[in-house]
């Protein structure tokens, strides 16, 4: 694979790429090696203001809302295709950026954004309305409309694909967009900037800051031109989100932290749920909020299970994500490596048992966590109860179903969980009663444009993909006119 040129970023505003008002510019680390690539602009209050400005400007110009749906939606379908046309760009500064292995960005990564993207081009077509009976004298009839100024705010560990779960139904209503990626992964968020006016998306509809949570996200969650935030990321800053918008009674929707249960039953197949076990925590190196970092195994097959996991989990290939054979990656930074460290070193000291990895993987410079399963901690453990996000999975046994149930229940978070069984008739009773965004059933990570997901509990609210996307950006209007 031959390297990607890497131009030094500038922020996207209005159509027009620039400086930093103050001309600040932040470094962008390659975590496979630890060494700084390239640098970005970092945005202030008043390039953040700019951007908002440019945003509102296009909005009430009606350059983008007033298009017709099947128009909007003609260019998010040049949208998908620019994606495909220039996949090996994308899944190269994907790589570069995050760590994940090519092979990844290309099937899932770069794939999924432009599934994203051709999806909600779809969907901009049926945005309607309808007639309401009513026994009044008039016609009523409701219309959806656009909110106005969303603000995107996107995390490290999937930058392109939270952008356009973001970005594309934002656009399919006909809302403009101000997108901040996380400071650590800009990349791909400013090449897609350029394939999204090349697309013939207006100028001003979608803008880029590139900058710090605490000053350029700060800056965007407050600004009074914004009408709606779209974020994606912790629970704790995910809280200060939602405590923000609501001063100024802005909707929001919120993908946050998750900590899923993976249950095993004694009738799955052990040889498939395997390959759903190890892919459910080791998928992205574990930086994935709907991974799935608690194995429950009934008794019956747990001691079985251990031991296939403990030959099985050294296996899976980790290394440099630019060799096509690499499954795992570095973590995507070194602050997230030394919190993997942390928690591995806690589940010591609360007597767990390292079944494999346990420690760093010196390769590089660069930030790797060998794949990890630990054994024997209570259910009251930090290591059990917290999201770790690595490549760390627990293992705890269960006795019945309802011990099951109530131990996959028992964390704060709700983003999504898996039952491995061949019982139909459990499949169904249990995720019925799992407390989680989305289930998966003998199999993990089975995502797709048009199933929403999104959490319960301390996992956020709202809905991202499907039909469902579309009513966080827009609202409803209500018409009725007398026939009197």
């Amino acid at each position: 694979m031959s390297p990607i040129e890497i131009e030094p970023g500038r922020l996207f505003v209005g159509g027009q790429w620039r400086e930093a008002a103050d001309g600040a510019r932040t470094e962008v680390v390659d975590p496979s090696r630890g060494v700084v690539v390239t640098t970005v602009a970092e945005a202030g209050a008043a390039d953040v203001d700019a951007a908002v400005r440019s945003a509102r400007e296009a909005f009430d110009g009606g350059t983008w809302s007033g298009l017709s749906g099947r128009e909007r939606g003609r260019i998010l379908h040049r949208v998908a295709e620019l994606i495909r046309e220039n996949a090996d760009e994308l899944a190269q500064l994907e790589s570069l950026d995050v760590g994940k292995p090519i092979s990844l960005c290309h099937a899932v990564d770069v794939t999924n954004a432009a599934n994203d993207y051709e999806h909600f081009a779809a969907l901009a077509h049926s945005l309607d309305g309808s007639v309401r009976n009513t026994p009044m004298n008039a016609l009523a009839y409701t219309k959806r409309e656009p909110l106005g100024v969303v603000a995107a705010i996107t995390p490290f560990n999937f930058p392109l694909i939270l952008a356009g779960s973001k970005i594309g139904p934002a656009l399919a209503a006909g809302n403009t967009v101000v997108h901040k990626p996380a400071d650590e992964t800009p990349l791909s968020a400013l090449y897609m900037a350029g394939l999204l006016q090349r697309a013939g998306v207006p100028d001003g509809v979608v803008n880029v800051v590139t900058g710090t949570g605490p000053v350029a996200g700060e800056a965007l969650l407050r600004h009074r031109g914004v009408d709606k935030v779209a974020f994606t990321g912790s629970t704790a800053i995910g809280r200060h989100v939602a405590a923000t918008a609501g001063e100024a009674l802005k909707p929001v929707t919120m993908e946050l932290g998750g900590n899923a249960a993976n249950i095993v039953f004694e009738d799955a197949d052990l040889e498939k749920a395997v390959g759903a076990i190890i892919k459910a925590f080791v998928f992205n190196t574990g930086q994935f909020c709907m991974g799935g970092p608690r194995l429950l195994v009934a008794r019956s097959v747990h001691s079985t299970l251990l031991g296939i996991l403990a030959d099985a989990v050294p296996g899976v290939p980790v290394g440099d994500p630019r060799d096509p054979g690499t499954v795992v990656g570095p973590m995507a930074g070194e602050k997230h490596l030394k919190k993997v460290e942390e928690y591995v070193d806690l589940a010591r000291k609360e007597g767990g048992r390292i079944v494999c990895g346990g420690e760093r993987l010196d390769l590089d410079g660069g930030f790797y966590y060998k794949p990890t399963v630990i054994a024997d901690l209570s259910n009251d453990s930090r290591v059990v109860q917290e999201e770790i996000f690595g490549p760390v999975l627990t293992v705890q046994p269960f006795d019945s179903e309802d011990e099951a149930v109530a131990l996959a229940n028992s964390t704060p978070y709700g983003l999504a969980s898996g039952v491995q069984t061949t019982n139909l008739a459990r499949a169904h009773r249990v995720a019925d009663r799992l407390e989680a965004g989305i289930v998966w059933v003998n199999d993990w990570a089975m995502l797709d444009p048009a199933v929403p997901f999104g959490g319960v509990k301390d996992s956020g609210y709202g809905r991202e993909y499907g039909p469902e996307a579309l009513d966080a950006y827009t609202r409803v209007k209500s018409v009725v006119v007398s026939l009197d």
